[in-house]
């Protein structure tokens, strides 16, 4: 999600909601970084009044110890350790996926970020690096540290997003680990996100793309498990597209069309999406005026 899941499409999806919680992109945490100045790209209010994790990435114990320090006094529900970005120029530092090299190091990066807040510190994991080999071994790393409860995407840093994506895994690291675990991975529709639930027995549910793809899955997720009425508003629905536009800035028409470029992926959508991409735009409010009329189709 990084790129995608900005602040400004999560101040923009706050409107439609549905949602339990938001988190941030990650914020990198160096060798030698100044943990209270980057601790202040961090607002706990983008999604007000839906609480906003704030998710960290880092390879130093006690830098990453320092920045949950810092980013709990600005107000952070939560604190999630990355440990799942698949980009070379991340793991390349030792950051991301290439903590699942080393349980170790893992265990001792979330254990120091744990004894250093008194609020919620949590994990996000692939199912390893080059592969799952080490899988076992970092579940019982990570859920050794004292984390709350840690977030599964079951592919390898290599695999990337493509398919398929391993939900048995999920299952295996409940059993393995022994505290609550959320899935992660393909969950692009409600009657996924069952499936998901029924196959895993997972405790809870991470939408990235899929929200991307259709802005109200959270409510129709919820319809489907809770019987809780989803009254899709085209109103709303403008209005989401109109305070992201706002978010970014007129001139931010690539932002616009990578927003776009998710939710024409619908089957509904795909034959207009080659027209939307290949459209010239003078700005980002006249990539979603152009497109109006059949985002509208959907939500109208």
């Amino acid at each position: 999600m990084e790129g995608v899941g900005s602040t400004a499409y999560r101040r923009a999806i706050s409107l439609i909601g549905g949602f339990d919680e938001a988190c941030t992109e990650f914020l990198r945490v160096p060798k030698h970084a100044n943990c209270k100045a980057l601790a202040k790209h961090y607002d706990p209010h983008v999604t007000a009044p839906i609480p906003q994790a704030a998710q960290i990435m880092g390879s130093e114990p006690l830098l990453l110890a320092e920045m949950a320090s810092e980013l709990e006094e600005r107000g952070a529900p939560r604190i999630d350790l990355n440990c799942g970005c698949p980009s070379k120029k991340v793991n390349g530092k030792g950051a991301g996926a290439s903590l699942l090299l080393e349980p170790q190091l893992l265990h001792d990066c979330l254990k120091a970020m744990v004894e250093a807040v008194s609020i919620p510190v949590t994990a996000k994991l692939r199912s390893g690096y080059n592969d799952s080999g080490l899988f076992e071994e970092n579940i019982l790393s990570a859920s050794s540290s004292g984390i709350k409860f840690l977030t599964l995407h079951p592919r390898t840093k290599l695999e990337g997003y493509k398919p398929p994506c391993h939900w048995h895994l999920i299952k295996k690291a409940k059993e393995i680990g022994k505290i609550p675990v959320v899935g992660s991975g393909d969950v692009t529709t409600p009657a996924l996100a069952l499936k998901m639930l029924e196959e895993t027995g997972c405790d809870g549910i991470m939408v990235g793309r899929g929200a991307l793809m259709n802005p109200w899955i959270f409510h129709e997720i919820r319809q489907m498990l809770e019987n809780i009425p989803c009254e899709i508003s085209w109103e709303t629905t403008r209005r989401y597209f109109e305070n992201f536009v706002e978010s970014v800035g007129e001139k931010a028409v690539s932002q616009m069309k990578q927003l776009f470029n998710f939710m024409f992926q619908r089957p509904e959508l795909l034959p207009y999406r080659r027209e939307m991409l290949r459209g010239t735009y003078s700005s980002s409010s006249d990539v979603f005026l152009k497109n109006m009329h059949v985002i509208e189709k959907l939500y109208g």
